[in-house]
């Protein structure tokens, strides 16, 4: 059961409302890397959690629940900042070098144009659950795998690809509320990204987490290959030497080698093709 406090979690305030920052934050709000698919990715994994010790799954309803707050939040400040945006403004946007290198080289100045109509026609300013070029977050990026070490390291790259976005918002940000709201945000991804570390250390860290599953009895695994790092160049040559070429793997278990790729198997053959497959004759 979830409760509701109709204060927002951090002060949300702009001053100079910016439709091409709204634009920003829909990012933000839906994008691969947004607040939605950490707050249902950590919903999912608590509401599957299995095990003895309840307070995984409790960890996770907490931190979910603080992630609905920060989509509330980003939904605040995209209608804020699309509140009685003047056209001048609008159109200043349009011209910023940044903004049009961040909407991937489209034509700012349209883009920002359709962005204003969508917001107007559906949903009358205000945000809505999608990322920048309005596609729908679909929940294809929610990772809840039911293993919980397999799930944290999910997590740790979510925090960080979040977090990767919004120092690039902040960094594109002018409004001093806005700023000083992503300040709070980029602080809670810090926080996060060491929780699930925490959580992973607590499981034993790689050498008691790693390789996932661990229940996986490694033994049945083929012994030859588990830890060789596989050199594909076409000629032969070394790959680049690196902590993962040479030594003890991170889980302590083995020793990282190099083996030059090269075929293990045969030819495949896969036979003729059956009389029922539709198949041209010449393949039966």
């Amino acid at each position: 059961m979830l409760y509701h406090d109709k204060r927002l979690q951090y002060p949300v305030k702009v001053t100079n409302p910016d439709p091409a920052f709204a634009r920003m934050l829909q990012q933000a709000i839906g994008g691969v890397e947004g607040e939605i698919r950490v707050a249902m990715q950590y919903f999912f994994q608590a509401w599957g959690a299995r095990g003895p010790n309840p307070k995984y799954r409790d960890m996770l309803l907490h931190t979910a629940t603080e992630e609905m707050g920060h989509i509330e939040m980003l939904a605040t400040a995209v209608a804020l900042n699309l509140e009685k945006a003047p056209a001048s403004l609008q159109e200043a946007g349009a011209a910023d070098g940044i903004v049009g290198a961040v909407m991937g080289g489209e034509n700012p100045r349209h883009v920002i144009e359709g962005m204003l109509q969508r917001h107007i026609l559906s949903t009358g300013m205000s945000a809505y659950p999608a990322n920048a070029d309005g596609v729908p977050f679909d929940m294809s990026h929610i990772y809840a795998s039911g293993n919980l070490a397999a799930d944290m390291y999910c997590n740790v790259a979510a925090e960080a690809t979040g977090r990767v976005l919004a120092t690039r918002i902040y960094n594109s940000a002018h409004d001093d509320g806005m700023k000083d709201m992503l300040r709070f945000m980029i602080a809670r991804d810090t926080m996060h990204q060491q929780q699930w570390l925490a959580v992973i250390e607590e499981l034993g860290g790689n050498a008691g987490a790693l390789p996932i599953p661990n229940s996986f009895p490694q033994e049945e695994e083929n012994q030859e290959h588990n830890y060789d790092f596989f050199a594909t160049a076409a000629d032969g040559s070394a790959p680049p030497a690196g902590r993962w070429t040479e030594g003890p793997s991170m889980d302590g278990k083995g020793q990282f080698t190099v083996f030059q790729n090269q075929p293990l198997g045969d030819v495949p053959d896969l036979g003729p093709a059956r009389p029922d497959s539709s198949a041209q004759k010449e393949q039966m």
